[in-house]
């Protein structure tokens, strides 16, 4: 007996991402799948896909984010019960895409009785029967080694690339912090604009509170654009470009992946010297945080052409050339 073996694409999304999966959907040409999540009394989940999975490559996109009164753990948990269920409706491979990771921060032990909660992630979600997960912009690339299946790190690099380059030709790239400095060498590299850094402290008695002390690099009447993998609080992104303007620079842009806007970041970033910031889509932006200072540029396009790779089993990092890899 022989068998021609035939490869078939199954998109599902969680509540999180909905809109963005329709839109890495549409790029593919495929389908969206649903999955029908609900929830019990109690707020308990459930779900069951509305077709058969049997033997396909069925693709998981969930961002992890705080939506519709539903927490970033809400998020977590959807992940995990849509893997379960594809894992026990006998799919052949299961890909989390996984645009923003949570708890990215919390990769290592930075003083006595903590988790590390990124790791913990990683194993739930290999538990639960994911074979490859798919992100972008990790807070550290490290976290690939967390997960001992295939791991594709994917970067915004190439969307924020193409906004940036309407700044003008006088443009100094900006890392907010000595930790961002190998990224924002790639974007000044490929812009072939000039590298500076802001050199900050961290207050150790209160959490999101930093302290911009000196900038490194020439910035006198220069575009400066400030790069990160995401804003949360906005404080250390205002305070950045508070001391770049006070050392005399023209204009401050900023750019960046995930835009959380945790607490007051909206109206810290309203009332700053930014002139605007760009993010991605890879987190939801309710309305109720929509300001003329954020322009949101589209990311599926990117992940569309990872998730056709992963399929076609060909190189996710050539769609980078190589740029991708930390």
């Amino acid at each position: 007996m022989e068998l021609v073996t035939r490869k078939k694409l199954y998109l599902v999304s969680g509540r999180a991402s909905r809109y963005l999966a329709e839109e890495i959907a549409s790029e593919l040409g495929e389908p969206l799948g649903e999955p029908n999540i609900d929830e019990f009394a109690n707020g308990e989940l459930h779900c069951r896909f509305s077709e058969s999975v049997r033997g396909t490559d069925v693709f998981i996109i969930q961002t992890h984010a705080a939506v519709d009164g539903r927490s970033i753990n809400d998020a977590v948990m959807e992940t995990l019960i849509m893997v379960d269920a594809a894992r026990r409706a006998s799919a052949k491979r299961i890909t989390v895409v996984c645009p923003f990771y949570a708890y990215a921060r919390q990769d290592r032990k930075a003083s006595g009785r903590e988790p590390i909660t990124a790791k913990l992630l990683a194993n739930m979600l290999t538990g639960a029967g994911a074979k490859r997960m798919v992100s972008v912009d990790l807070h550290s690339g490290q976290i690939q080694g967390f997960f001992d299946q295939p791991v594709d790190h994917l970067t915004a690099m190439p969307v924020l690339i193409e906004a940036m380059r309407g700044l003008g030709d006088d443009l100094v790239v900006v890392s907010p912090d000595t930790g961002r400095v190998k990224v924002a060498e790639k974007y000044a590299q490929t812009l072939h604009a000039d590298l500076a850094f802001v050199y900050k402290s961290r207050r150790q008695d209160q959490k999101n509170v930093v302290e911009a002390k000196e900038v490194i690099g020439d910035v006198s009447g220069r575009t400066c654009v400030l790069i990160d993998d995401m804003i949360d609080t906005g404080g250390t992104i205002v305070a950045a470009a508070n001391l770049l303007i006070e050392r005399g620079a023209k204009r401050v842009f900023c750019a960046t992946t995930h835009g959380v806007f945790s607490g007051s970041a909206i109206d810290r970033l309203k009332n700053s010297v930014i002139e605007k910031v760009f993010v991605t889509n890879t987190l939801p932006l309710p309305s109720e945080k929509q300001i003329d200072k954020i322009e949101v540029l589209s990311i599926a396009p990117v992940i569309a052409l990872a998730i056709d790779a992963v399929f076609e089993d060909s190189s996710v990092s050539e769609i980078f050339d190589g740029k991708n890899l930390s």
